[in-house]
């Protein structure tokens, strides 16, 4: 390993550093209904091609610290076509949300959103130490507005993901909650996942 390459690993392992040790938002999580701590969950490495770039954390995430072990994961790598063991093959894919920890629940048991504080203070530099990425899927409304500066719902972004790809592929949220989208909307599994999984088995290979 050359002196540039190692020099390379570790920025990018005190960057990865620097997150995990992230209490920017502690006084915002105690005060949420769930009162929890911050847990920053961080997967990325430089070689990555693939990213995967989501919303936030939810609560399964928080105890498990790997992104996507739920449900919504499940979903998200039926449509990518991929199973567990090529998913968290941090080589090849990388996982960067909106916000790194678990977000809470508000008084009423939704979701909150991640905070914006947390794309503000790292992304971009999660971003300088990602060069490979080939393909970019964005999964949700938070992601896509990241990375597209689009503030268009999330059903007209899908719908026009021709306009992205091969590099970009905005998805809706996995979440089971959004069967019935999937269902009003037969383009999606018709058209976007076959191009998507060729896409994806592309990049990968």
């Amino acid at each position: 390993m050359g002196i540039v390459e190692r020099e390379e690993v570790n920025s990018s392992g005190d960057l990865k550093a620097e997150i995990r040790g992230c209490r920017l938002c502690a006084d915002r999580f105690a005060a949420t209904a769930t009162a929890h701590v911050p847990r920053p969950v961080v997967w990325f490495r430089a070689s990555a091609r693939l990213l995967i770039a989501g919303q936030a954390p939810g609560a399964r995430v928080q105890e498990s610290g790997r992104p996507f072990t739920d449900a919504s994961g499940d979903r998200l790598r039926q449509w990518l076509g991929i199973d567990e063991t090529v998913f968290y093959d941090k080589d090849r894919i990388a996982v960067v949300p909106m916000g790194f920890c678990f977000p809470g629940y508000n008084a009423k048991g939704s979701d909150l959103p991640p905070p914006a504080l947390c794309h503000r203070t790292w992304h971009h530099r999660v971003m300088e130490h990602l060069p490979n990425i080939e393909l970019t899927v964005l999964v949700g409304t938070h992601a896509q507005r990241f990375h597209l500066g689009a503030k268009q719902p999330v059903t007209d972004l899908v719908r026009g993901w021709r306009d992205h790809a091969p590099q970009l592929f905005p998805l809706p949220h996995p979440s089971w909650r959004n069967t019935g989208w999937v269902k009003k909307n037969p383009w999606f599994e018709a058209e976007l996942l076959p191009e998507l999984r060729a896409r994806v088995k592309e990049v990968l290979k």
